[in-house]
């Protein structure tokens, strides 16, 4: 949480933030932003806007959006808002939300964000796994490069594993994430994980970040969604971020 220039992103949730220099990102990582965004010519940093905790859900609320994609849509436009008050017409390119190819996690790793969790959400000391990138977008900008937090992974040290031993559709009981498995159980009708992921919730870290109930409803809700147009159009693809 950088305050200063970002204080605004910090009133309304928007609350992690981390700042690239484009030409010290690995290699393959900008081979990557150059062949999605159609070069990096014109840009010399990259923005990662995210959230930790409950605040940002509140914010959309009180914003009254209602639309399919609220989150998405109050976020682009406090990003795009701040970026304007503070930059004025400085050249900028929105990554994601999008369809560009971007790593996210990667840039979550970079950042110090992001260790892996064995129910593969993104997990910190800090905030455990209640976090989510919002928004990415290249930018014509001299903003102060955020240093990285640097934290060993909770799951290291954690007993017990209670995510394993919580998940109903024991897809972590064989050592690693079985996907499918977590999937076809979220596709019964008697599920316990289509609006909320029971291992997720039964992680110890970061409990005072979690977010409401309403939310976690909201994200696997369409998460759901989006698994059912897949398996009903498999060519369509289907994209899986952090909620």
């Amino acid at each position: 949480m950088s305050g200063g220039v970002f204080s605004a992103l910090d009133g309304v949730g928007l609350n992690l933030q981390a700042v690239f220099e484009l030409d010290r990102l690995p290699g393959a990582m900008r081979s990557c932003l150059g062949a999605s965004s159609g070069g990096l010519h014109g840009y010399r940093q990259l923005i990662l806007i995210g959230n930790a905790g409950p605040a940002l859900w509140a914010a959309v609320k009180a914003a009254g959006l209602a639309g399919s994609d609220p989150i998405d849509d109050f976020s682009l436009h406090a990003v795009h808002t701040w970026f304007a008050e503070q930059f004025g017409k400085a050249p900028r390119l929105t990554l994601y939300p999008g369809d560009a190819p971007l790593d996210l996690q990667g840039l979550g790793q970079l950042a110090g964000w992001h260790h892996p969790s064995p129910f593969k959400v993104g997990i910190n000391q800090d905030w455990g796994s209640w976090f989510a990138y919002r928004v990415a977008l290249l930018a014509d900008t001299a903003l102060p490069v955020t240093e990285a937090r640097h934290s060993p992974s909770p799951c290291q040290g954690c007993a017990g594993k209670p995510c394993i031993m919580a998940c109903p559709a024991a897809a972590m009981s064989d050592g690693d994430f079985d996907l499918e498995r977590c999937i076809a159980y979220r596709r019964t009708p008697a599920s316990r994980c289509a609006a909320g992921c029971v291992a997720r919730i039964a992680c110890p870290v970061g409990t005072q970040h979690r977010y409401d109930d309403e939310q976690i409803r909201h994200g696997y809700s369409n998460s759901l969604k989006m698994i059912e147009r897949y398996r009903a159009a498999p060519h369509a693809g289907a994209a899986r971020h952090q909620n």
